[in-house]
């Protein structure tokens, strides 16, 4: 047993803020002003000007991308080709890899201002197969090595492109998941693992995997299933399964179906594959692209809601938005369901009538507010491409204002997960009328959160009879001018009531994977 005392921001739903809370055996048993005289003889952490919190939740992750990337060749914050050449040089050097394989450049961010092409990788490498894969994970190249090696069907698809060794559209997800052959599942398992620790380090206790990125058999699906059973010290998972084969879902158990990938709906912007209602404003005849009809997409919508599947979509243009929001309102009509909580991931540029239907219907959103204030895809490019519309993006205000829930999530490996960085740019828009509270963009990563993966009896606030996932920070955030929430550190992690420790390893994994307790979890 053990008492907090200090600032206890219990992000519940009335948003109260109390002096104490007592933690027993993973359990909050009691958060309130006045500390009962029976645990007044306990162990008290006097927080001083710290902050006691919920632990932090991620909505979106690509976490085998995430996972991988982070621990190989992982290009955010280059900023010219000669630092790219570089660190992939170096990493060939240190790895002796059969193939390279990169993420995370951006053209906005290079100097050269465009991606390396076929002509500058192969002068980069020249004897190993090479693919980098753009910062928006809707894009890649690749050096002539490894332009050979795709299935030849590839040639045909939409967005191909031999000479810039560019893929974009339908090439780029058939490259995609090309690139799963050159990944040992022993390497991404290790590597999954590894990732854990890294979460942790920011305060995450839970994340929702998106998976299904075209290993044979599905094997990072599973992968990330296994590892989520062996946890020993709480870190929760939430699998979205990336199909519309409803079969391959119920099969596994698992709850949910969507995400990116076969269920992205459109594109992306730097790509200028977003699906709009309107040209893009540099390109007028170009509305970006509908990967799929709304017939298409009713029949699976209607299959995976009868099955009682919660299901989500990639949609970030408007029409996509529109899309999502009119497949998912004809499939909820048809078979009414209490609480589905359908979620549409991404809604960069949503529409009036879409939110309405967000509001009426229960639709959820998982948001990444990291991204308002992103190098890599930079406010000046929005205006450039989207002119005005660029000051639609992600109007959080009038979508809690319209009472829909928002949950927050970093997209990674798209952006770093941090949710202190997403905390901050939710409350700092760059159209200020948007921005939101404090209060409000805590609890996008925390209560709202654990709403989205129906937890939020057993998580996501501070309250009594909730598990005591907590994280501490370095000092009280409502306390804080929103320009300066960067300031916020994360100090400790503590899962069912223990700090967490981390160092996980191959050997613990397999122990407790293999037990029964294990095989049990909640995913």
């Amino acid at each position: 047993m053990r008492v907090y005392s200090g600032s206890i921001i219990t992000c519940d739903q009335s948003d109260n803020v109390y002096k104490y809370l007592v933690e027993n055996r993973g359990e909050i048993i009691y958060v309130g002003d006045q500390l009962p005289q029976k645990f007044k003889n306990k162990p008290i952490l006097e927080l001083g000007e710290k902050a006691l919190l919920p632990s932090f939740c991620d909505t979106h992750i690509h976490f085998s991308n995430f996972a991988f990337f982070a621990q190989q060749l992982y290009f955010q914050g280059i900023t010219s080709f000669q630092q790219a050449r570089e660190q992939l040089q170096n990493y060939v050097n240190n790895n002796k890899p059969k193939a390279v394989i990169g993420f995370g450049l951006s053209a906005h961010s290079l100097k050269e201002k465009h991606l390396p092409f076929r002509q500058e990788l192969d002068e980069w490498c020249s004897n190993l197969p090479v693919m980098i894969i753009s910062y928006e994970g809707h894009s890649l190249v690749v050096n002539s090595l490894m332009l050979a090696k795709p299935p030849p069907k590839i040639k045909e698809l939409r967005g191909y492109d031999p000479e810039k060794g560019l893929l974009e559209q339908e090439a780029y997800f058939l490259g995609a998941d090309f690139v799963t052959s050159f990944v040992s599942p022993l390497t991404l398992l290790n590597n999954l693992l590894k990732s854990v620790d890294l979460l942790a380090e920011k305060g995450i206790g839970m994340i929702h995997p998106v998976e299904g990125i075209g290993f044979p058999r599905d094997l990072d699906v599973d992968l990330v299933r296994y590892v989520a059973r062996s946890q020993k010290e709480g870190f929760q998972f939430r699998i979205n399964f990336q199909t519309m084969d409803v079969d391959k879902v119920l099969k596994r158990k698992l709850p949910r179906i969507g995400g990116c990938f076969a269920t992205a709906l459109d594109g992306a912007f730097t790509p200028l594959d977003a699906a709009l209602k309107e040209g893009y404003t540099n390109n007028p005849d170009n509305k970006g692209i509908l990967f799929y009809s709304d017939d298409e997409l009713i029949q699976f919508a209607k299959e995976a809601h009868n099955a009682n599947l919660q299901i989500s979509f990639h949609a970030i243009g408007d029409a996509a938005f529109e899309q999502a929001t009119r497949v998912l309102e004809t499939t909820i009509l048809a078979n009414p369901r209490e609480d589905h909580r359908h979620t549409i991931i991404h809604a960069c540029l949503p529409t009036e009538e879409g939110l309405k239907k967000c509001s009426e219907l229960g639709i959820c959103i998982s948001a990444q507010p990291v991204f308002l204030h992103f190098k890599e895809e930079p406010v000046e490019f929005l205006q450039e491409i989207l002119g005005e519309r660029h000051k639609k993006i992600s109007p959080f205000r009038k979508m809690l204002d319209m009472g829909i829930h928002i949950s927050g999530s970093s997209d990674g490996p798209v952006s770093s997960p941090d949710p202190i960085r997403g905390i901050h740019s939710a409350c700092n828009h760059y159209v200020p009328e948007q921005s939101i509270t404090i209060q409000e963009a805590l609890k996008m990563f925390t209560y709202q959160a654990a709403f989205m993966g129906f937890d939020e009896k057993e998580r996501g606030s501070l309250e009594v009879g909730k598990i005591a996932d907590m994280v501490i920070l370095n000092k009280n955030p409502l306390e804080m001018k929103t320009e300066n929430l960067l300031e916020l550190k994360v100090e400790e992690l503590y899962l069912q009531g223990k700090k967490y420790k981390g160092k996980q390893g191959l050997g613990s994994f397999l122990l407790r994977f293999l037990s029964r307790k294990g095989r049990k979890k909640k995913i």
